[in-house]
């Protein structure tokens, strides 16, 4: 069969398969994210039917669904709104590496690695995913909800961290000099403080000229800036992510609205197709032998994500149902993770299979605790203090109202879960 006869039968028959995919999770009412792994697990290398036609497209295409799931992210927030979360989020950004870094500091010294592996474990287990993350917050309707910020803040401390922990872990690979790492860190510092005043500066002469009444041309002009922002970004050491995100927050007003609308489709399909590259990437028959100790560690982790979600949620004033809320969210690792243990298994070449079944547990959980974790918990607390199985003591006032976060956005956004209304007596925070 001709190469791009093959491209285009296998690329049909994965676009499709997830739609089928999609419209079962949805039937199911759960996220797709799990399925989409599964499906690329069962037919990428060594799996039932490698897609090697369509591999070299699906890897682009991956990168572009993480790049327009973080703008995407980026539009929904200004930049006033960010700093005004990071000024209050930065303690819980330290509360998160100390808890979720030093479980894989740990387990990488026990296992022997050295601080060369402890410390690039450490990263696998403390960068929570992007890209997951924002996917599960629009499946499950929660892009205007209270405690959407400081998950959001949390997420771009971890992405902005990448630009100190990125040049510092590859310098350690490559045992370079003191000065060499010194002048890769300099660089990625100065990229990050450039962009993020430019955004949070000059963010309205951006939206200026990045405006247009063709929906053709700002389509054209929004996803180019992007994409190029994101490159230039990833070449400077700094997450691609991170790169997408700023050039969210620096469009505003009618621009961003404009820009949302006619993006989100193309964001719903690339980031399906980054969910099952991953999957496509990984090689079933490495799992077995890891998993023991990559579930240890996955189950250490998810509490400590959690209790991180929770105290970041209690700072800012979010109520109970809130704070479960964001440390389930918190749960998934994913992008992040990958390209750590990709630059340290050429000096460890054991973190491979360990990373890959680690990440490949949280990502299918990670969905399922956003879901599931404020439930969980309100029916534990119904059951210790008596109360009627929605967290609230029958003593209490069905009217009580939880304490409000003063950095949350006032809107509320259209979403999946407008289809799938949520149990009766749950509010939104």
């Amino acid at each position: 069969m001709h190469d791009t006869t093959a491209l285009l039968v296998e690329l049909g028959a994965v676009i499709l398969g997830l739609g089928l995919v999609g419209r079962l999770a949805g039937r199911i009412g759960l996220s797709p994210i799990p399925l989409y792994l599964l499906a690329g697990l069962a037919f990428g290398h060594g799996g039932l039917i490698p897609l090697k036609a369509s591999e070299e497209f699906t890897m682009v295409g991956a990168e572009i669904g993480v790049i327009l799931l973080l703008l995407l992210l980026g539009l929904e927030y200004s930049a006033s709104e960010l700093v005004t979360s990071l000024k209050t989020q930065y303690p819980s950004g330290a509360v998160d590496f100390v808890l979720n870094a030093t479980p894989g500091a740990v387990a990488a010294l026990i296992l022997g690695w050295g601080p060369v592996g402890a410390v690039a474990l450490a990263g696998v287990t403390w960068i929570s995913s992007s890209g997951v993350i924002a996917k599960v917050m629009t499946d499950l309707g929660r892009l205007g909800n209270r405690e959407t910020p400081v998950v959001l803040g949390v997420l771009v401390m971890e992405d902005l961290a990448m630009a100190v922990y990125l040049p510092l872990l590859t310098a350690m690979l490559a045992g370079v000099s003191l000065a060499g790492g010194s002048l890769a860190l300099v660089i990625a510092l100065g990229a990050v403080g450039f962009v993020l005043y430019l955004a949070l500066r000059h963010g309205r002469l951006i939206s200026r000229a990045v405006s247009s009444d063709n929906p053709e041309m700002l389509l054209l002009v929004v996803l180019g800036l992007t994409v190029l922002v994101a490159g230039v970004a990833q070449q400077l050491q700094v997450s691609a992510a991170v790169g997408a995100f700023l050039v969210g927050i620096a469009l505003s007003g009618e621009v961003a609205e404009g820009a949302r609308k006619l993006l989100t489709p193309l964001r719903d399909l690339f980031a399906a197709v980054f969910f099952v590259f991953f999957g496509l990437s990984t090689n079933p028959a490495d799992i077995p032998p890891v998993l023991l100790p990559a579930a240890l560690l996955a189950i250490v982790t998810t509490f400590t994500k959690i209790a991180t979600g929770y105290y970041a949620a209690r700072r800012a004033g979010i109520g109970s149902r809130g704070r479960w809320r964001a440390g389930g969210t918190l749960v998934a690792r994913g992008e992040f993770s990958i390209v750590i243990a990709g630059l340290a298994v050429a000096t460890e070449p054991r973190i491979g299979p360990i990373a890959t079944a680690y990440v490949l547990i949280l990502v299918v959980l990670g969905p399922l605790t956003a879901r599931w974790t404020q439930p969980l918990a309100a029916r534990i607390e119904a059951r210790r203090g008596g109360g009627d199985g929605d967290g609230k003591s029958k003593g209490t006032s069905g009217a009580e109202k939880e304490p409000v976060a003063k950095s949350a956005p006032e809107r509320r956004l259209p979403s999946h879960d407008d289809l799938t209304p949520e149990p009766a007596g749950e509010t939104r925070e």
